[in-house]
């Protein structure tokens, strides 16, 4: 099943983001606007995701974030791939924050 995808710098800025990385991967840097909820919690979370919407998954690098998108459609969502996950995010110079007040990175 073939997973529609965008690139980090083409996402819309009013884009509902939604963050599959783990914890720590979330703690160490993320988009500002993202909403998260790691991959492994999704299924039992699924609600807290708006199915009015187009959904754009990201992770670190876009493997975890496609299983996540691939998901999330055939359950009936609208959801994007982030091609690249958060390491092409970051190399586009799009906005980062951090959980622990260090400068942001892409852990």
């Amino acid at each position: 099943m073939s997973v529609p995808q965008i690139e980090a710098g083409d996402v819309p800025a009013e884009a509902y983001l939604l963050d599959v990385r783990e914890h720590d991967e979330w703690a160490a840097g993320h988009a500002p606007d993202a909403v998260h909820i790691p991959l492994g919690e999704l299924q039992a979370r699924v609600d807290e995701v708006p199915a009015e919407q187009t959904v754009y998954v990201v992770c670190r690098v876009g493997g975890r974030s496609a299983s996540a998108a691939a998901w999330l459609n055939h359950i009936g969502r609208d959801a994007i791939n982030v091609g690249g996950g958060m390491q092409s995010w970051d190399h586009a110079r799009r906005p980062m924050v951090s959980e622990s007040g260090q400068q942001p990175f892409v852990a």
